[in-house]
């Protein structure tokens, strides 16, 4: 009977998620990408809004400052995927 009862309230832990042995999900990378995209997005609009009329030139621009002002963070190391350029 002991076991039995023990048995159902470790099931119940279990199921509940009260004990949960998956690995946590990889969030503050995709924080980063998302970053990343967004403030290159938004400097390129500022870069063409302000005289730079060549979408390729602004973006080249825009990457740079995003590894001078974020160089703390790893998406900041990483190759631009659309100019392959190199940190």
């Amino acid at each position: 009977m002991r076991i039995s009862v023990l048995s159902l309230l470790l099931a119940a832990l279990c199921l509940s998620g009260c004990i949960n042995f998956t690995k946590p999900k990889p969030i503050a990378g995709t924080v980063e990408d998302t970053l990343k995209t967004r403030w290159v997005a938004h400097r390129m609009s500022e870069l063409q809004a302000n005289g730079t009329p060549d979408p390729r030139e602004a973006r080249r621009i825009a990457v740079e400052e995003f590894k001078k002002k974020y160089e703390f963070t790893s998406v900041a190391q990483k190759p631009d995927p659309v100019t392959a350029a190199t940190p």
